[in-house]
């Protein structure tokens, strides 16, 4: 470890007035934008840098192209427009030529823009009366910053605070910082030479204050570690806490129930599933309690794995649950895994002839008081073996005899709170072993982040047999209803999907009731009785499913052969990946239509995926590229730590690392007992972080 110097946390306990020319107005307004300390100050990182050395002139800018030149302010004036709107004009140039500015309706840039100031603008440039011109440019204002590279920050109008506002603070913070002793640093010193990463001092200056954009670099480098590191020793540190205090059920190595259970299926393991079979038999033969993540593309054969968790838990003489986040789902699930179990027996000393037949039952809020009664009685007194159902199996008057393995579908459609309850159910204390499954893909590296306190396992190989789903874009939906209605007329069904349930006047988009009322089809929508139009449909009652993303998830009718999207560009990729696994289910050829314009080039490039794959890891690998890691980061996120500067798309060779140096400390020794590191952990992810991420 190199010498102690000055520790974040006590950055963060002092406060922004400690900094020269801080009052009570410049306080209010760095808080408007999070910063209320000085730590807070130097992670407000620049959103960009000026490098002075390689900057555009005025004379180098190219007509209808975009382009970024630092100019001085000469001349501002305002303005009133016959629309009484008002125009800002501002002159300004360089020591190449002139540029003219124009704002449209923004009256404070006449007091933002004075004259002899300096400021960097970006815009399309054009050309208007014989003058370059810029209209309603980003503008930064970079004060009287010398040097050679300039960084900007991002700025605020709304809680009035300028570039060169934030870099004067900072610049005062990182010089008293270095004055005393420089940053501490507590991450060993053997890790940052294996990687070359630069101490921590090197990098706030760097990222700062730099000489050189590779120092920049340098600097990014090591403040994306630490970021990382942070994260990935909490989770870790949780999963040990975990292994060595929770108390869990040993089950049985013998296989009676699972070995029949695989037996009499009509089709073979996908290699996939033997191998996740595999992993999750060795969990369940330790009494550390089981925590793992199951990704399983679409149709890639997850029930099989769940149902094969819960029969080992049953087969020792526990009982096995399976929540599942609708009940259209639940019941779907019900009426498929009873088949399965149909004629298992398990043991039974309290009746005459030592045995009786596995039970399976449903609990949602659908169930009768009647059933619900006999329900509760036999989940008491361990005569339900096997439960499938809603948020239902949470309540309070639901108690198990012994509570052995849980199964999640679709586990990220459940809040923390409702997970973790169910973990909860054993009067005993012993914590059931659970199986958390999701077909919506994740990245690896968002799965090291997000759910790095759980083991992972991968279904990545579809059953044999399986169809490809053939996926076209249609502008308009000139002959998508001609199709649908040729599958009609050779028996087989198909869903329509729209991103509303009703009209709506400030979106012009299709909705279920207009659809359903314009389509001369057999279709219906009833909002009222959703799980009696699924069992119409699941049944052949019903040609056409109208409906919203009601049917995203799980479920299953084998004959729907065509799925038509409508308004698809306002759909993510996930989601569209998922309403296409509505179909493909059964033996006849299928087909996603996905209707409508894109407005957007991110929207276009979405739909162009889903055209060009059906897999989804690749698909989610695209998501994260499109819409950056702020949608997964989302599933986890309470605390500070944001990752402020480390991308899980540009930096994903450093959260396999950051994890594996992580690993390699907790191995030999607890995080409490590397003060300085536990403390920085604390101070980013805190308490209340970390209990949310144990319970998840």
């Amino acid at each position: 470890m190199s010498d102690p110097g000055v520790a974040l946390k006590e950055l963060e306990d002092r406060p922004l007035t400690d900094l020269h020319g801080v009052g009570k107005q410049t306080s209010a307004s760095l808080s408007k934008v999070g910063i209320n300390t000085i730590l807070d100050l130097i992670s407000y990182y620049p959103r960009r840098y000026i490098d002075r050395s390689k900057e555009a002139t005025v004379d180098s800018l190219q007509t209808n192209e975009e382009g970024m030149v630092l100019v001085n302010i000469e001349k501002v004036r305002s303005r009133r427009m016959r629309s009484r709107k008002t125009l800002v004009e501002v002159t300004a140039s360089d020591v190449t030529g002139s540029l003219k500015l124009v704002f449209f309706n923004q009256p404070w840039r006449e007091k933002q823009l004075n004259q002899g100031r300096d400021a960097v603008v970006f815009g399309k440039v054009d050309i208007y009366q014989g003058q370059l011109q810029m209209t309603n440019p980003i503008v930064d204002l970079v004060g009287d910053r010398t040097g050679r590279i300039v960084a900007v920050y991002p700025q605020s109008e709304i809680a009035k605070l300028h570039s060169w506002d934030v870099d004067r603070l900072v610049a005062e913070a990182l010089r008293r910082v270095m004055k005393v002793r420089g940053f501490a640093d507590p991450v060993p010193s053997d890790i940052l030479k294996k990687y070359r990463l630069v101490d921590r001092s090197a990098a706030y200056k760097g990222i700062h204050r730099p000489d050189s954009m590779s120092e920049v670099a340098e600097a990014r480098r090591r403040l994306v570690f630490d970021e990382l590191f942070r994260i990935q020793l909490e989770l870790l540190q949780r999963k040990k806490i975990i292994e060595k205090t929770s108390i869990g059920i040993n089950h049985s190595k013998k296989e009676n129930l699972t070995e029949v259970f695989l037996k009499n299926l009509s089709f073979e393991l996908t290699d996939s599933q033997k191998r996740v079979m595999n992993e999750i038999r060795k969990d369940l033969e330790k009494e550390i309690p089981m925590h793992r993540l199951l990704q399983g593309d679409v149709g890639s054969g997850k029930t099989i794995v769940a149902v094969f968790t819960l029969l080992k838990a049953v087969q020792g003489g526990h009982q096995g649950a399976l929540m599942a986040p609708t009940e259209v789902l639940a019941e779907q699930h019900y009426l498929g895994i009873s088949k399965f179990l149909d004629n298992l027996i398990v043991e039974d000393s309290t009746t005459l002839l030592g045995d009786r037949p596995l039970q399976v039952d449903l609990l949602t809020n659908r169930t009768s008081s009647v059933d619900r009664k006999r329900i509760n009685r036999g989940l008491e007194d361990g005569t339900v073996d096997f439960i499938i159902g809603t948020h239902s199996l949470i309540q309070e008057s639901v108690s198990f005899n012994s509570l052995g393995a849980v199964v999640i579908d679709e586990q990220h459609r459940f809040g923390v709170e409702q997970r973790a309850s169910l973990k909860e159910k054993n009067r005993d204390g012993r914590v059931p072993d659970v199986l958390v499954m999701t077909a919506t893909p994740i990245p690896r590296t968002a799965a090291m982040t997000v759910y790095g306190d759980l083991d992972v396992s991968v279904l990545d190989e579809l059953p044999p047999g399986r169809i490809p789903i053939v996926t076209s874009w249609e502008a308009d939906d000139a002959t998508v209803w001609e199709t649908v209605k040729e599958e009609i007329k050779n028996g087989r069904q198909a869903y329509v999907v729209c991103p509303l349930i009703e009209d709506s006047e400030k979106l012009e988009v299709h909705s279920a009731e207009k659809v359903h009322k314009d389509l001369s089809l057999h279709g219906r929508l009833d909002k009222e009785n959703k799980e009696e139009t699924m069992s119409s449909f699941r049944s052949g009652k019903i040609d056409v499913l109208v409906a919203t993303t009601v049917i995203e998830v799980g479920v299953d009718v084998p004959n729907a052969s065509i799925v038509v999207i409508l308004d698809a560009a306002r759909f993510g990729v996930a989601q569209l990946h998922q309403l296409r696994g509505r179909v493909g289910r059964g033996e006849h050829p299928s087909q996603c239509l996905l209707v409508g314009e894109t407005t957007t080039k991110e929207a276009e490039e979405r739909i162009k995926a889903m055209v060009r794959t059906t897999d989804g890891f690749e698909l989610a690998e695209v998501d994260l590229e499109l819409r950056g890691e702020g949608t997964v980061m989302g599933e986890r996120q309470k605390g500070r730590n944001d990752l402020r500067l480390a991308s899980l798309r540009r930096d994903k060779e450093w959260v396999e690392i950051a994890r594996m140096e992580a690993s390699e400390i907790l191995i030999e020794r607890d995080l409490a007992s590397i003060k300085e590191l536990a403390e920085e952990v604390t101070l980013f992810l805190g308490e209340s972080e970390a209990d949310y991420l144990l319970k998840s």
